[in-house]
Protein backbone atom coordinates (compact mmCIF):
# COMPACT_ATOMS: atom_id res chain seq x y z
CA UNK A 1 0.00 0.00 0.00
CA UNK A 2 1.38 3.42 -0.96
CA UNK A 3 0.58 6.64 0.80
CA UNK A 4 1.41 10.29 0.46
CA UNK A 5 3.94 11.64 2.94
CA UNK A 6 2.72 13.94 5.66
CA UNK A 7 3.02 17.68 5.39
CA UNK A 8 5.76 19.29 7.44
CA UNK A 9 3.40 21.74 9.16
CA UNK A 10 0.17 19.73 9.44
CA UNK A 11 1.34 16.14 9.39
CA UNK A 12 -1.30 15.58 6.72
CA UNK A 13 -1.39 14.69 3.04
CA UNK A 14 -3.73 15.58 0.20
CA UNK A 15 -4.45 14.19 -3.23
CA UNK A 16 -5.86 16.60 -5.81
CA UNK A 17 -7.51 14.87 -8.75
CA UNK A 18 -7.27 17.16 -11.75
CA UNK A 19 -5.02 20.13 -12.52
CA UNK A 20 -7.66 22.52 -13.81
CA UNK A 21 -7.71 26.02 -12.36
CA UNK A 22 -9.75 24.86 -9.36
CA UNK A 23 -7.36 21.98 -8.70
CA UNK A 24 -4.27 24.15 -9.13
CA UNK A 25 -5.62 26.80 -6.75
CA UNK A 26 -6.55 24.14 -4.20
CA UNK A 27 -3.16 22.44 -4.50
CA UNK A 28 -1.29 25.71 -4.00
CA UNK A 29 -3.42 26.69 -1.00
CA UNK A 30 -3.09 23.27 0.65
CA UNK A 31 0.65 23.12 0.07
CA UNK A 32 0.99 26.63 1.52
CA UNK A 33 -1.02 25.48 4.57
CA UNK A 34 1.50 22.71 5.17
CA UNK A 35 -0.11 19.70 3.53
CA UNK A 36 1.98 17.34 1.44
CA UNK A 37 0.12 17.63 -1.87
CA UNK A 38 0.15 15.31 -4.86
CA UNK A 39 -1.77 16.33 -7.98
CA UNK A 40 -2.96 13.64 -10.38
CA UNK A 41 -3.78 14.86 -13.88
CA UNK A 42 -4.99 12.71 -16.77
CA UNK A 43 -3.49 15.05 -19.38
CA UNK A 44 0.14 15.93 -19.90
CA UNK A 45 -0.08 19.59 -18.86
CA UNK A 46 -1.89 21.71 -16.27
CA UNK A 47 -4.88 23.92 -16.95
CA UNK A 48 -7.85 21.68 -17.67
CA UNK A 49 -10.20 23.73 -19.83
CA UNK A 50 -7.64 26.55 -19.70
CA UNK A 51 -5.70 24.86 -22.48
CA UNK A 52 -3.74 25.94 -25.52
CA UNK A 53 -2.77 24.34 -28.81
CA UNK A 54 0.35 24.91 -30.94
CA UNK A 55 0.32 27.05 -34.07
CA UNK A 56 2.81 28.61 -36.46
CA UNK A 57 2.57 31.82 -34.41
CA UNK A 58 2.96 30.15 -31.01
CA UNK A 59 0.56 28.64 -28.45
CA UNK A 60 -3.07 29.67 -28.97
CA UNK A 61 -5.58 29.81 -26.13
CA UNK A 62 -8.36 27.28 -26.71
CA UNK A 63 -10.26 27.84 -23.48
CA UNK A 64 -11.17 30.85 -21.33
CA UNK A 65 -10.14 34.20 -22.81
CA UNK A 66 -11.71 36.78 -20.49
CA UNK A 67 -10.13 37.58 -17.12
CA UNK A 68 -12.49 39.51 -14.85
CA UNK A 69 -12.91 40.00 -11.09
CA UNK A 70 -9.21 40.64 -10.61
CA UNK A 71 -9.60 40.93 -6.80
CA UNK A 72 -10.38 37.19 -6.73
CA UNK A 73 -7.07 36.44 -8.46
CA UNK A 74 -5.22 38.84 -6.19
CA UNK A 75 -6.75 37.27 -3.08
CA UNK A 76 -5.49 33.85 -4.16
CA UNK A 77 -1.94 35.12 -4.65
CA UNK A 78 -2.11 37.05 -1.36
CA UNK A 79 -3.16 33.87 0.45
CA UNK A 80 0.07 32.34 -0.86
CA UNK A 81 2.13 35.31 0.30
CA UNK A 82 2.62 36.45 -3.30
CA UNK A 83 1.74 39.36 -5.58
CA UNK A 84 0.20 38.79 -9.00
CA UNK A 85 2.53 41.37 -10.56
CA UNK A 86 5.60 39.39 -9.51
CA UNK A 87 4.53 36.45 -11.69
CA UNK A 88 2.16 37.64 -14.43
CA UNK A 89 1.80 40.70 -16.62
CA UNK A 90 -1.87 41.66 -16.67
CA UNK A 91 -2.86 44.19 -19.32
CA UNK A 92 -6.08 46.02 -18.61
CA UNK A 93 -8.40 46.31 -21.60
CA UNK A 94 -10.16 49.70 -21.44
CA UNK A 95 -12.06 48.57 -24.55
CA UNK A 96 -13.97 45.62 -23.11
CA UNK A 97 -15.32 44.34 -26.43
CA UNK A 98 -16.15 45.42 -29.97
CA UNK A 99 -19.58 44.39 -31.27
CA UNK A 100 -20.66 44.02 -34.91
CA UNK A 101 -24.08 43.62 -36.53
CA UNK A 102 -24.97 42.60 -40.08
CA UNK A 103 -26.56 45.98 -40.77
CA UNK A 104 -23.08 47.52 -40.49
CA UNK A 105 -23.54 49.02 -37.04
CA UNK A 106 -20.74 48.69 -34.51
CA UNK A 107 -20.48 49.39 -30.79
CA UNK A 108 -17.46 49.48 -28.51
CA UNK A 109 -18.03 49.03 -24.77
CA UNK A 110 -15.50 50.29 -22.24
CA UNK A 111 -14.71 49.95 -18.56
CA UNK A 112 -15.63 53.63 -18.18
CA UNK A 113 -19.31 54.53 -17.55
CA UNK A 114 -18.79 57.95 -19.14
CA UNK A 115 -17.24 56.45 -22.26
CA UNK A 116 -20.11 53.98 -22.57
CA UNK A 117 -22.72 56.70 -22.21
CA UNK A 118 -21.01 58.58 -25.03
CA UNK A 119 -20.69 55.61 -27.39
CA UNK A 120 -24.21 54.33 -26.77
CA UNK A 121 -25.64 57.80 -27.31
CA UNK A 122 -23.87 57.93 -30.67
CA UNK A 123 -24.94 54.36 -31.43
CA UNK A 124 -28.64 54.47 -30.50
CA UNK A 125 -29.55 57.90 -29.15
CA UNK A 126 -29.92 59.72 -25.85
CA UNK A 127 -32.81 57.57 -24.62
CA UNK A 128 -30.77 54.40 -25.15
CA UNK A 129 -27.88 55.92 -23.19
CA UNK A 130 -30.21 56.68 -20.29
CA UNK A 131 -31.65 53.16 -20.43
CA UNK A 132 -28.11 51.79 -20.35
CA UNK A 133 -27.30 53.85 -17.25
CA UNK A 134 -30.36 52.45 -15.45
CA UNK A 135 -29.47 48.91 -16.48
CA UNK A 136 -25.85 49.32 -15.37
CA UNK A 137 -26.99 50.64 -11.98
CA UNK A 138 -29.23 47.59 -11.62
CA UNK A 139 -26.39 45.20 -12.56
CA UNK A 140 -24.06 46.84 -10.06
CA UNK A 141 -26.63 46.71 -7.26
CA UNK A 142 -27.37 43.04 -7.94
CA UNK A 143 -23.69 42.13 -8.05
CA UNK A 144 -22.88 43.68 -4.69
CA UNK A 145 -26.08 42.34 -3.12
CA UNK A 146 -25.41 38.72 -4.10
CA UNK A 147 -21.61 38.55 -4.18
CA UNK A 148 -21.37 37.92 -0.44
CA UNK A 149 -24.28 35.57 0.30
CA UNK A 150 -23.85 33.60 -2.94
CA UNK A 151 -20.41 33.62 -4.59
CA UNK A 152 -18.32 34.25 -1.49
CA UNK A 153 -20.25 31.76 0.66
CA UNK A 154 -19.07 28.15 0.67
CA UNK A 155 -22.61 26.84 1.15
CA UNK A 156 -25.15 29.55 0.30
CA UNK A 157 -28.61 29.11 1.73
CA UNK A 158 -31.96 30.33 0.53
CA UNK A 159 -32.51 31.74 4.00
CA UNK A 160 -29.44 34.00 3.85
CA UNK A 161 -30.44 35.29 0.43
CA UNK A 162 -34.04 35.81 1.56
CA UNK A 163 -32.84 37.79 4.57
CA UNK A 164 -30.68 39.90 2.28
CA UNK A 165 -33.73 40.72 0.16
CA UNK A 166 -35.83 41.51 3.25
CA UNK A 167 -33.17 43.88 4.54
CA UNK A 168 -32.96 45.60 1.14
CA UNK A 169 -36.44 45.44 -0.47
CA UNK A 170 -35.21 47.30 -3.54
CA UNK A 171 -32.99 44.28 -4.37
CA UNK A 172 -36.05 42.06 -4.79
CA UNK A 173 -37.46 44.49 -7.33
CA UNK A 174 -34.13 44.77 -9.12
CA UNK A 175 -33.68 41.01 -9.45
CA UNK A 176 -37.13 40.63 -11.08
CA UNK A 177 -37.54 37.07 -9.72
CA UNK A 178 -40.31 36.04 -12.12
CA UNK A 179 -38.51 37.26 -15.24
CA UNK A 180 -35.86 35.77 -17.48
CA UNK A 181 -32.83 37.82 -18.46
CA UNK A 182 -34.36 38.28 -21.93
CA UNK A 183 -37.61 39.54 -20.37
CA UNK A 184 -35.69 42.06 -18.29
CA UNK A 185 -33.63 43.25 -21.25
CA UNK A 186 -36.67 43.64 -23.48
CA UNK A 187 -38.17 45.90 -20.80
CA UNK A 188 -34.89 47.74 -20.25
CA UNK A 189 -33.97 48.65 -23.84
CA UNK A 190 -35.99 49.93 -26.76
CA UNK A 191 -33.14 49.12 -29.15
CA UNK A 192 -33.14 45.33 -29.76
CA UNK A 193 -29.41 45.37 -30.47
CA UNK A 194 -28.67 46.37 -26.89
CA UNK A 195 -30.98 43.68 -25.54
CA UNK A 196 -29.19 41.17 -27.79
CA UNK A 197 -25.77 42.35 -26.63
CA UNK A 198 -26.42 42.06 -22.90
CA UNK A 199 -28.37 38.84 -23.37
CA UNK A 200 -25.16 37.27 -24.67
CA UNK A 201 -23.78 37.33 -21.12
CA UNK A 202 -26.00 34.34 -20.32
CA UNK A 203 -23.64 32.25 -22.43
CA UNK A 204 -20.79 33.10 -20.03
CA UNK A 205 -22.31 30.50 -17.71
CA UNK A 206 -23.55 28.22 -20.48
CA UNK A 207 -27.14 29.39 -20.56
CA UNK A 208 -29.77 31.01 -22.74
CA UNK A 209 -31.01 34.53 -21.95
CA UNK A 210 -34.54 33.18 -22.43
CA UNK A 211 -34.09 30.67 -19.59
CA UNK A 212 -31.61 32.11 -17.08
CA UNK A 213 -33.04 34.37 -14.36
CA UNK A 214 -32.96 38.13 -14.70
CA UNK A 215 -30.59 38.11 -11.71
CA UNK A 216 -27.77 37.23 -14.10
CA UNK A 217 -27.82 40.80 -15.35
CA UNK A 218 -25.14 41.15 -12.67
CA UNK A 219 -22.62 39.52 -15.05
CA UNK A 220 -22.33 42.86 -16.85
CA UNK A 221 -20.99 44.41 -13.65
CA UNK A 222 -18.22 41.78 -13.53
CA UNK A 223 -17.02 42.96 -16.94
CA UNK A 224 -17.67 46.66 -16.37
CA UNK A 225 -15.40 46.47 -13.31
CA UNK A 226 -12.46 45.59 -15.55
CA UNK A 227 -11.20 43.08 -18.11
CA UNK A 228 -7.57 42.00 -18.41
CA UNK A 229 -5.49 39.94 -20.79
CA UNK A 230 -2.52 37.93 -19.60
CA UNK A 231 0.65 38.55 -21.54
CA UNK A 232 1.54 35.27 -23.20
CA UNK A 233 -2.01 33.95 -23.02
CA UNK A 234 -4.44 32.80 -20.34
CA UNK A 235 -2.54 29.51 -20.08
CA UNK A 236 0.20 31.41 -18.25
CA UNK A 237 -2.07 31.54 -15.20
CA UNK A 238 -2.17 27.74 -15.06
CA UNK A 239 1.61 27.48 -15.43
CA UNK A 240 2.13 30.07 -12.70
CA UNK A 241 -0.15 28.30 -10.21
CA UNK A 242 1.64 25.02 -10.93
CA UNK A 243 4.98 26.74 -10.24
CA UNK A 244 3.72 28.25 -6.98
CA UNK A 245 2.32 24.91 -5.83
CA UNK A 246 5.59 23.12 -6.66
CA UNK A 247 7.58 25.77 -4.79
CA UNK A 248 5.57 24.79 -1.71
CA UNK A 249 6.32 21.11 -2.12
CA UNK A 250 3.42 19.92 -4.27
CA UNK A 251 4.18 17.06 -6.67
CA UNK A 252 2.44 16.76 -10.05
CA UNK A 253 1.94 13.38 -11.70
CA UNK A 254 0.77 13.91 -15.27
CA UNK A 255 -0.72 11.29 -17.60
CA UNK A 256 -2.11 9.70 -14.44
CA UNK A 257 -5.59 8.25 -14.69
CA UNK A 258 -7.59 7.80 -11.49
CA UNK A 259 -9.78 4.76 -11.97
CA UNK A 260 -11.44 4.86 -8.57
CA UNK A 261 -11.78 6.96 -5.44
CA UNK A 262 -11.49 4.61 -2.47
CA UNK A 263 -13.37 5.02 0.80
CA UNK A 264 -13.85 3.14 4.03
CA UNK A 265 -16.42 3.66 6.77
CA UNK A 266 -17.89 6.63 4.92
CA UNK A 267 -14.64 8.55 4.43
CA UNK A 268 -12.27 8.89 1.51
CA UNK A 269 -8.93 7.19 2.02
CA UNK A 270 -7.28 7.57 -1.39
CA UNK A 271 -7.46 6.51 -5.02
CA UNK A 272 -6.58 3.60 -7.24
CA UNK A 273 -4.88 4.42 -10.54
CA UNK A 274 -5.70 2.68 -13.79
CA UNK A 275 -2.55 0.56 -13.49
CA UNK A 276 -3.77 -0.75 -10.13
CA UNK A 277 -1.55 1.44 -7.96
CA UNK A 278 -3.34 2.49 -4.74
CA UNK A 279 -2.45 5.89 -3.29
CA UNK A 280 -3.55 6.90 0.17
CA UNK A 281 -3.98 10.37 1.68
CA UNK A 282 -5.75 12.18 4.50
CA UNK A 283 -7.90 14.39 2.26
CA UNK A 284 -8.93 14.34 -1.41
CA UNK A 285 -10.01 17.19 -3.68
CA UNK A 286 -11.81 16.25 -6.88
CA UNK A 287 -11.34 18.86 -9.61
CA UNK A 288 -13.46 17.37 -12.34
CA UNK A 289 -17.07 17.53 -13.48
CA UNK A 290 -19.11 16.31 -10.48
CA UNK A 291 -21.25 14.34 -12.91
CA UNK A 292 -18.31 11.93 -13.28
CA UNK A 293 -18.81 10.99 -9.65
CA UNK A 294 -22.58 10.61 -9.98
CA UNK A 295 -22.40 8.29 -13.00
CA UNK A 296 -19.81 6.03 -11.35
CA UNK A 297 -16.80 7.03 -13.47
CA UNK A 298 -14.73 7.18 -10.26
CA UNK A 299 -16.19 3.99 -8.77
CA UNK A 300 -19.52 2.89 -7.38
CA UNK A 301 -18.70 4.22 -3.91
CA UNK A 302 -18.98 7.80 -5.20
CA UNK A 303 -22.09 7.30 -7.33
CA UNK A 304 -24.36 8.67 -4.61
CA UNK A 305 -22.64 12.06 -4.77
CA UNK A 306 -23.94 15.04 -6.77
CA UNK A 307 -27.09 13.13 -7.86
CA UNK A 308 -28.60 16.30 -9.32
CA UNK A 309 -25.99 16.26 -12.07
CA UNK A 310 -27.60 13.13 -13.51
CA UNK A 311 -31.06 14.63 -13.80
CA UNK A 312 -30.60 18.37 -14.35
CA UNK A 313 -29.95 19.53 -17.94
CA UNK A 314 -26.40 20.36 -18.94
CA UNK A 315 -25.12 23.80 -19.82
CA UNK A 316 -24.02 24.70 -23.32
CA UNK A 317 -21.00 23.38 -25.14
CA UNK A 318 -19.22 25.03 -28.07
CA UNK A 319 -17.40 24.67 -31.32
CA UNK A 320 -14.01 26.23 -30.59
CA UNK A 321 -11.44 27.20 -33.21
CA UNK A 322 -7.85 28.00 -32.20
CA UNK A 323 -5.45 28.87 -35.01
CA UNK A 324 -2.99 31.36 -36.50
CA UNK A 325 -3.74 33.29 -39.69
CA UNK A 326 -3.61 36.65 -41.40
CA UNK A 327 -6.97 38.45 -41.04
CA UNK A 328 -8.58 40.70 -43.60
CA UNK A 329 -11.60 42.89 -43.00
CA UNK A 330 -12.91 44.98 -40.11
CA UNK A 331 -10.55 46.26 -37.45
CA UNK A 332 -10.63 43.88 -34.51
CA UNK A 333 -10.17 44.54 -30.80
CA UNK A 334 -8.90 41.93 -28.33
CA UNK A 335 -12.50 40.76 -27.69
CA UNK A 336 -15.07 40.85 -30.51
CA UNK A 337 -18.64 39.67 -31.02
CA UNK A 338 -20.32 39.24 -34.41
CA UNK A 339 -24.08 39.08 -33.92
CA UNK A 340 -26.59 37.22 -36.03
CA UNK A 341 -29.71 39.14 -37.07
CA UNK A 342 -31.98 37.98 -34.20
CA UNK A 343 -30.95 35.97 -31.14
CA UNK A 344 -33.99 33.85 -30.36
CA UNK A 345 -33.86 31.38 -33.31
CA UNK A 346 -30.30 30.39 -32.34
CA UNK A 347 -31.19 29.79 -28.69
CA UNK A 348 -34.36 27.93 -29.71
CA UNK A 349 -32.21 25.64 -31.86
CA UNK A 350 -29.72 25.07 -29.04
CA UNK A 351 -32.56 24.18 -26.67
CA UNK A 352 -33.62 21.51 -29.16
CA UNK A 353 -30.09 20.11 -29.42
CA UNK A 354 -29.55 21.70 -32.84
CA UNK A 355 -27.29 24.29 -34.42
CA UNK A 356 -28.48 27.48 -36.09
CA UNK A 357 -26.78 27.89 -39.49
CA UNK A 358 -25.62 31.46 -38.82
CA UNK A 359 -24.56 31.75 -35.17
CA UNK A 360 -23.39 34.69 -33.15
CA UNK A 361 -19.59 34.33 -32.98
CA UNK A 362 -17.08 35.47 -30.40
CA UNK A 363 -13.49 36.12 -31.52
CA UNK A 364 -10.49 36.65 -29.26
CA UNK A 365 -7.67 38.27 -31.22
CA UNK A 366 -4.91 37.17 -28.84
CA UNK A 367 -2.22 39.45 -30.17
CA UNK A 368 -4.28 42.62 -29.87
CA UNK A 369 -4.91 44.73 -26.80
CA UNK A 370 -1.24 45.14 -25.92
CA UNK A 371 1.31 47.91 -26.30
CA UNK A 372 2.71 46.53 -29.58
CA UNK A 373 0.86 46.30 -32.91
CA UNK A 374 -0.21 42.77 -33.87
CA UNK A 375 2.10 40.71 -36.08
CA UNK A 376 1.22 39.87 -39.68
CA UNK A 377 0.16 36.35 -38.67
CA UNK A 378 -2.02 36.53 -35.55
CA UNK A 379 -3.50 34.01 -33.11
CA UNK A 380 -7.26 33.67 -32.84
CA UNK A 381 -9.83 31.79 -30.83
CA UNK A 382 -13.38 31.68 -32.21
CA UNK A 383 -16.29 30.32 -30.16
CA UNK A 384 -19.73 29.34 -31.45
CA UNK A 385 -22.26 28.04 -28.94
CA UNK A 386 -23.35 24.43 -29.38
CA UNK A 387 -25.59 22.02 -27.48
CA UNK A 388 -24.01 19.40 -25.23
CA UNK A 389 -24.16 15.71 -26.06
CA UNK A 390 -26.06 13.63 -27.10
CA UNK A 391 -26.35 16.07 -30.02
CA UNK A 392 -24.26 14.94 -32.99
CA UNK A 393 -21.30 16.91 -34.33
CA UNK A 394 -21.67 18.06 -37.93
CA UNK A 395 -19.00 17.18 -40.47
CA UNK A 396 -15.91 19.39 -40.43
CA UNK A 397 -16.93 21.11 -43.66
CA UNK A 398 -20.29 22.04 -42.14
CA UNK A 399 -18.63 23.42 -39.00
CA UNK A 400 -16.17 25.36 -41.15
CA UNK A 401 -18.86 26.84 -43.39
CA UNK A 402 -21.08 27.69 -40.42
CA UNK A 403 -18.33 29.79 -38.84
CA UNK A 404 -16.36 31.28 -41.68
CA UNK A 405 -19.17 31.91 -44.16
CA UNK A 406 -20.96 33.76 -41.37
CA UNK A 407 -17.88 35.91 -40.74
CA UNK A 408 -17.49 36.52 -44.47
CA UNK A 409 -20.87 38.29 -44.37
CA UNK A 410 -19.14 40.87 -42.18
CA UNK A 411 -16.20 41.06 -44.61
CA UNK A 412 -13.87 39.14 -42.26
CA UNK A 413 -11.68 36.40 -43.72
CA UNK A 414 -8.57 34.49 -42.63
CA UNK A 415 -5.62 33.12 -44.60
CA UNK A 416 -4.88 30.32 -44.38
CA UNK A 417 -8.23 28.90 -43.43
CA UNK A 418 -8.08 26.69 -40.29
CA UNK A 419 -7.74 22.93 -40.70
CA UNK A 420 -9.50 20.21 -38.64
CA UNK A 421 -6.80 20.23 -35.95
CA UNK A 422 -7.88 23.76 -35.05
CA UNK A 423 -11.42 22.69 -34.12
CA UNK A 424 -12.75 21.21 -30.88
CA UNK A 425 -16.40 20.12 -30.84
CA UNK A 426 -18.68 18.90 -28.01
CA UNK A 427 -17.57 15.34 -28.75
CA UNK A 428 -13.98 16.47 -28.40
CA UNK A 429 -14.73 18.14 -25.07
CA UNK A 430 -16.37 14.95 -23.80
CA UNK A 431 -13.19 13.06 -24.70
CA UNK A 432 -11.06 15.66 -22.94
CA UNK A 433 -13.31 15.84 -19.86
CA UNK A 434 -15.09 12.50 -19.42
CA UNK A 435 -18.69 12.35 -18.21
CA UNK A 436 -19.16 16.07 -18.89
CA UNK A 437 -21.34 15.34 -21.96
CA UNK A 438 -19.21 17.95 -23.67
CA UNK A 439 -20.71 20.71 -21.52
CA UNK A 440 -18.23 23.47 -20.72
CA UNK A 441 -19.99 24.91 -17.69
CA UNK A 442 -21.39 21.97 -15.70
CA UNK A 443 -25.08 21.71 -15.04
CA UNK A 444 -27.55 24.16 -16.53
CA UNK A 445 -27.85 27.66 -15.01
CA UNK A 446 -31.50 27.87 -16.04
CA UNK A 447 -34.07 28.69 -13.39
CA UNK A 448 -34.05 31.01 -10.39
CA UNK A 449 -32.86 28.28 -8.00
CA UNK A 450 -30.02 27.01 -10.21
CA UNK A 451 -27.41 28.78 -8.09
CA UNK A 452 -28.46 26.75 -5.05
CA UNK A 453 -28.48 23.43 -6.89
CA UNK A 454 -24.81 23.10 -7.82
CA UNK A 455 -22.74 20.59 -5.84
CA UNK A 456 -20.95 22.25 -2.92
CA UNK A 457 -17.34 21.86 -1.79
CA UNK A 458 -18.15 19.41 0.98
CA UNK A 459 -19.48 16.00 -0.03
CA UNK A 460 -21.33 13.26 1.84
CA UNK A 461 -18.11 11.24 1.88
CA UNK A 462 -15.91 12.63 4.62
CA UNK A 463 -12.55 14.04 3.54
CA UNK A 464 -13.62 14.25 -0.11
CA UNK A 465 -14.14 17.77 -1.42
CA UNK A 466 -15.02 19.35 -4.77
CA UNK A 467 -13.38 22.24 -6.62
CA UNK A 468 -13.79 23.56 -10.14
CA UNK A 469 -16.33 25.12 -12.47
CA UNK A 470 -18.78 22.26 -12.03
CA UNK A 471 -19.11 22.98 -8.31
CA UNK A 472 -20.38 26.05 -6.48
CA UNK A 473 -20.15 28.96 -7.25
CA UNK A 474 -20.01 27.91 -10.92
CA UNK A 475 -18.26 28.42 -14.22
CA UNK A 476 -15.52 30.86 -15.10
CA UNK A 477 -11.94 31.38 -13.94
CA UNK A 478 -12.76 33.55 -10.88
CA UNK A 479 -15.53 31.17 -9.82
CA UNK A 480 -13.25 28.12 -10.09
CA UNK A 481 -10.68 29.92 -7.94
CA UNK A 482 -13.39 30.72 -5.39
CA UNK A 483 -14.47 27.07 -5.39
CA UNK A 484 -10.91 26.09 -4.44
CA UNK A 485 -10.95 28.58 -1.59
CA UNK A 486 -14.23 27.13 -0.35
CA UNK A 487 -12.85 23.58 -0.52
CA UNK A 488 -9.64 24.40 1.34
CA UNK A 489 -11.47 26.40 3.99
CA UNK A 490 -13.75 23.39 4.53
CA UNK A 491 -10.73 21.09 4.79
CA UNK A 492 -9.09 23.29 7.40
CA UNK A 493 -12.36 23.63 9.30
CA UNK A 494 -13.02 19.90 9.24
CA UNK A 495 -9.50 18.97 10.24
CA UNK A 496 -9.58 17.03 13.51
CA UNK A 497 -7.29 14.94 15.62
CA UNK A 498 -8.74 11.83 13.97
CA UNK A 499 -6.72 12.63 10.83
CA UNK A 500 -3.60 10.53 10.64
CA UNK A 501 -0.72 12.45 12.17
CA UNK A 502 2.25 10.18 11.58
CA UNK A 503 5.07 12.12 9.93
CA UNK A 504 7.35 10.78 7.24
CA UNK A 505 10.86 11.88 6.48
CA UNK A 506 10.17 14.54 3.84
CA UNK A 507 7.27 16.17 1.97
CA UNK A 508 6.46 15.79 -1.71
CA UNK A 509 6.19 12.79 -4.00
CA UNK A 510 4.68 9.44 -3.02
CA UNK A 511 5.99 7.03 -0.40
CA UNK A 512 5.43 3.50 0.85
CA UNK A 513 5.04 2.76 4.52
CA UNK A 514 8.76 2.02 4.74
CA UNK A 515 10.54 3.71 1.87
CA UNK A 516 9.86 6.35 -0.81
CA UNK A 517 8.55 5.11 -4.12
CA UNK A 518 6.97 6.87 -7.09
CA UNK A 519 4.40 4.94 -9.15
CA UNK A 520 4.70 5.00 -12.90
CA UNK A 521 2.21 7.44 -14.46
CA UNK A 522 -0.75 5.86 -16.25
CA UNK A 523 -3.55 7.01 -18.50
CA UNK A 524 -5.84 9.72 -17.13
CA UNK A 525 -8.23 11.00 -14.51
CA UNK A 526 -11.20 13.35 -14.91
CA UNK A 527 -10.22 16.96 -14.48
Amino acid sequence: MTSAPKGPATGQSALVIGAGIGGLAAAARLAHAGFAVTVLERHGTPGGKMRCIPSTAGPVDAGPTVLTLRPVIEALFAALGERVEAHLTLLRQPLIARHFWLDGSQLDLYDSPAANMHTIRAFAGAKAAQQFRVFSDRAKALFFAFNGPMMQAAAPSRLSVTLQCLRRPQVLRQMAPLASLADLLDRSFDDPRLAQLFGRYATYVGGSPYQVPALLALIWQAEAAGVWKIQGGMFQLALTLETLAKARGAVFLYDSHVARIDSASGRAIGVTLADGTPLRADVLVFNGDPRALAVGALGAECSTLAPQTKTRPRSLSAQVWAFAAQPSGPDLAHHNVFFRDAPKPEFDALAQGKLAPDPTLYICAMDRGGPAPPPRVERFEIIANAPPLPAHDPEFSQCHDRTFQTLAQFGLTFAPSPNPKALTTPTGFEALFPASQGSLYGQSPHGLMAGFQRPKAQTAIKRLYLAGGGAHPGAGVPMAILSARHAVEMILKDRTSTFASRQTAMPGGMSTESAPAEPAPSASSPS
